[in-house]
């Protein structure tokens, strides 16, 4: 749902300092291949020496947890050495309980780079080969079925990844070809053969926040550019309803100075240049306009400031060790290295920074829903006719239009509650505090969905405000993004199925059709 924007990476390579979302949109969305450097492997070949001194100990091994123990509340139960490849085994098969419709693609592919990246920092113990298997999954178009719900987002996103290891197993479902189909199968057509997994290659799968950061970093990424529409949706809203740009003036905007504020006012008064509408009414008197459009760097701004907050802590997560517990190398060398238990894997940072993205993104929604009040209601548009309907009475126009709107912004409320602040404990009480990070990133791509909808709905309705103010034209940008509209919606003389429409104007967003119309 973003568009592509400038050059896009071929190849993304494992082990570096920083992925950024632009690569996890790159191995997502467009079939960029992904591989561990050469130092990774280094690292990660390092790290699993240090695992197999403590598998070749056997029993005479410390106990250490996930290797030659249990897990969760059995981690007191110590394993035996002939029973640790059962151990990962039974593991993955089962912690694979998820339900409910399964991801997208993209959002598959992400979770398996972001799962091979973590592995790429060499502190998992996983064999070189695990994410090597993982990369050429990706390569080869073997996309496990992984049910989106299921995780509490503590111990790792856990019951998606298992789904996603139980497929490289050779177990479970994928997706080869455009075809869901019994994983064997589609590693076989792949040309891979099923991974048996040795000591804490098993845990080291499952433990992570891959399912929240991937659902939630694609999220973002659609969000920013969703940013951009907002912007051109609702300048055409003020140009329609004879607003003013007073409001916008530089010197204004920079006196409260919050990068997304500035940022959006600069969009602003690029977007107005040039408005034979604008011009017609300079002196007509009017000094302020509702919030909704006056208001606009502040609220699409803030936003803006949120999801840049947002996209740091994401960022930072893409690169993060998620496991338990962590192997160091480089620690004790002379005793063959360090494996340390810690909490690494629990989601909070990620789930509190969806959240307070779902609550910036959900307000874009609201302050449009508000612009399409005033362009149908008559007492509020500047003479434009009642629902823009030109024969008002006889037709009803986009009176159910705004309906539709308010009902997104509604259930986009709901949504906006932060899944962060609730908590249900797990494994006998061992797992006691959770984020609820993966329900935090399910519903801001669902919220995120909605607000394009109601921007659909606003560029709707502003495009027939514009034709109703003909022969008085916007300024080129925004009649470019009207003429890019007009050329798959027609404007409406008399009622007709409105939906069809709304669809319309979404595909221009979605692919980036309409931010590029107004930028090019």
């Amino acid at each position: 749902m973003i568009p592509p924007s400038g050059e896009t990476a071929s190849e993304v390579v494992l082990g570096a300092s920083q992925l950024s979302l632009a690569d996890l949109v790159a191995v997502a969305r467009q079939d960029a291949k992904a591989r561990p450097s050469d130092d990774a492997r280094r690292r990660m070949q390092s790290a699993r020496d240090v695992v197999d001194r403590v598998v070749a100990a056997g029993d005479d091994a410390p106990a250490v947890y996930g290797v030659n123990t249990g897990f969760g509340a059995l981690a007191e139960v110590r394993i035996s050495a002939e029973q640790i490849e059962a151990l990962q085994r039974n593991l993955v098969r089962s912690h694979a309980v998820g339900v409910g419709q399964p991801l997208a693609r993209d959002e598959v592919r992400g979770m398996m780079l972001l799962r091979a990246a973590v592995l790429a920092r060499g502190q998992s113990g996983a064999r070189p080969e695990i994410c090597d298997h993982l990369c050429a999954m990706l390569a080869r178009g073997v996309h496990p079925r992984i049910p989106a719900r299921g995780s509490v987002g503590a111990s790792g996103d856990l019951a998606p990844l298992a789904h996603l290891a139980l497929a490289m197993m050779g177990e479970g479902q994928a997706e080869h070809g455009g075809e869901q189909m019994p994983a064997a199968r589609a590693l076989a057509l792949a040309e891979l053969a099923p991974v048996t997994f040795a000591a804490k290659e098993g845990i080291t799968l499952l433990n992570g926040t891959q399912h929240m950061t991937a659902v939630g970093g694609l999220a973002l990424a659609d969000a920013e550019h969703t940013c951009a529409v907002a912007d051109i949706a609702g300048t055409m809203s003020l140009e329609a309803l004879k607003g003013t740009s007073a409001a916008f003036d530089e010197r204004i905007v920079a006196a409260r100075p919050h990068p997304g504020q500035i940022a959006v006012g600069d969009s602003l008064r690029r977007l107005l240049v040039a408005s034979e509408i604008a011009e017609s009414h300079k002196d007509c008197g009017k000094v302020q306009d509702p919030y909704s459009l006056r208001c606009m760097p502040q609220v699409h701004g803030a936003t803006r400031d949120v999801l840049e907050f947002a996209r740091g802590v994401v960022e930072r997560e893409m690169i993060s060790g998620t496991d338990n517990p962590l192997v160091f190398a480089d620690e004790r060398a002379d005793q063959g290295g360090e494996l340390i238990s810690g909490g690494n894997f629990h989601g909070q940072p990620v789930a509190l920074a969806l959240d307070a993205a779902a609550a910036a993104v959900a307000e874009i929604a609201n302050i449009s829903e508000r612009r399409v009040e005033q362009l149908v209601n008559p007492q509020l548009s500047s003479g434009l006719p009642p629902f823009l309907a030109p024969e008002s009475g006889l037709n009803s126009g986009f009176m159910i239009a705004q309906v539709t709107a308010a009902s997104l912004v509604s259930e986009n409320k709901i949504l906006a509650h932060p899944a962060s602040v609730d908590s249900i404990p797990s494994s006998a009480g061992r797992e006691d505090h959770v984020s609820m990070g993966a329900t935090g990133a399910l519903k801001l791509r669902t919220l995120h969905d909605h607000v394009r909808t109601v921007l659909s709905i606003e560029l709707l309705c502003a495009a027939q405000g514009l034709d109703l103010r003909l022969p008085l034209r916007p300024g080129p940008r925004l009649r470019r993004a009207h003429e890019c509209i007009r050329a798959v919606v027609p404007p409406m003389h008399e009622d007709r199925p409105i939906y069809e429409d709304v669809a319309a104007v979404r595909a221009l967003i979605d692919d980036g059709s309409l931010a590029r119309a107004a930028w090019s």
